[in-house]
C-alpha cells in the first residue's frame, strides 16, 4: 500500500522585510544569479532561458523558500532541491503549493527509498541499480513515472557518491528498463576547482557520456511516454559558467541565492 502524500495544514507565512532600497538579500541575490546564467547562455552559444535554476534549500528555512516562490522569478521557483527527508517532508507539508516540484539531490539510503518514491518529482542521485530498483517498485501507480537522473562520480573521489563512467552504459540499461522512472539523463559534482579550464574538462566528460547513451537510452525506453533523455544536471554556484558552457540544462544553486550558511558543504 502506497504512503499518503504529506497533506498537514500550511504553517502562517509571512513576507520577511524589505532591506533598504526595497529589496530583501534574497530577492538581490536571486536577481544577480538569474542575469549571470542568462549571460553564460549567451557567451556559451545557449538557447535563452534553457537552463533551469533549481534553488537547493537544505538547512534553509520555509520563510526563505517562500520568498523564492513568491517572487516569481523565470526560470527559477518553480521547484527546490533537497538533500535530507526528515527535513524536506518538513517543508512539504507547510509549503504545500499547487505546481511546486521537490527534488531529492542527496545520497540514497535503502531505508529511504519508500518515502523518496512517493513525495518528490524528481531524484538527482540515482547511483546504483538497486536503489533504481527500490524507487520503481515503492512508486506508487497512480503517480506519474519518477524523473530519475544517474549520478556520475566524474573525478572518481572515494568521498562521493556515483557510477563510474565505465559502469554507467551497464546502469542505464538496467534503469531505463524500470517501468515506474523516467529516466532523464545525468547528475555530476566534479572535484573542486578554480580552474575554469578544469570545470570544463569535467563538464565535458559528463556531457560527452550523456549524448554517447542518447540513442540507446531512447530505445530502451521507446514503450514509454513522456519525456526522455533530455537533462543535465551539473554546476553549482562556483562553476555554473563552465557547467552551461558544456551544457547543463540544471545548475543547483544554493549560495548565490540564499547566502552562506554557518557550516558550507560542498554539494552546495
Amino acid at each position: 500500500m502506497c504512503v499518503a502524500q504529506n497533506t498537514a495544514n500550511q504553517s502562517k507565512l509571512t513576507m520577511p522585510e524589505n532591506c533598504p532600497g526595497g529589496k530583501t538579500e534574497i530577492e538581490q541575490r536571486l536577481r544577480r544569479l538569474v542575469a549571470r546564467v542568462r549571460l553564460a547562455e549567451q557567451m556559451y552559444g545557449r538557447e535563452p532561458d534553457s537552463v533551469q535554476i533549481l534553488p537547493v534549500s537544505k538547512t534553509r528555512s520555509v520563510q526563505d523558500l517562500l520568498e523564492v516562490v513568491t517572487l516569481g522569478l523565470p526560470g527559477v521557483g518553480g521547484a527546490f532541491g533537497e538533500n535530507y527527508l526528515q527535513e524536506a517532508e518538513s517543508k512539504m507539508a507547510q509549503l504545500a503549493r499547487p505546481g511546486l516540484q521537490w527534488h531529492f539531490i542527496g545520497p540514497i539510503q535503502s531505508n529511504k527509498t519508500a518515502s523518496i518514491a512517493h513525495l518528490f518529482q524528481w531524484v538527482h542521485s540515482v547511483d546504483r541499480a538497486k536503489i533504481a530498483r527500490r524507487l520503481n517498485d515503492q512508486r506508487c501507480t497512480d503517480l506519474p513515472p519518477l524523473n530519475v537522473c544517474l549520478q556520475v562520480n566524474v573525478s572518481a573521489e572515494a568521498s562521493k557518491s556515483g557510477v563510474s563512467l565505465d559502469a554507467l552504459p551497464a546502469l542505464v540499461e538496467q534503469v531505463a528498463a524500470l517501468p515506474n522512472l523516467h529516466l532523464r539523463g545525468l547528475m555530476a559534482i566534479p572535484a573542486a576547482s578554480g580552474d575554469m579550464a578544469e570545470q570544463r574538462l569535467a563538464f565535458a566528460a559528463v556531457r560527452e557520456a550523456f549524448h554517447s547513451l542518447h540513442f540507446y537510452s531512447q530505445k530502451k525506453t521507446s514503450d514509454m511516454t513522456g519525456p526522455k533523455w533530455d537533462t543535465l544536471s551539473m554546476g553549482m554556484s562556483a562553476d555554473l559558467e563552465a557547467a552551461i558552457a558544456e551544457g547543463a540544462t540544471i545548475v543547483r544553486i544554493g549560495t548565490d541565492i540564499f547566502g552562506p550558511r554557518a557550516a558550507q558543504a560542498a554539494v552546495d
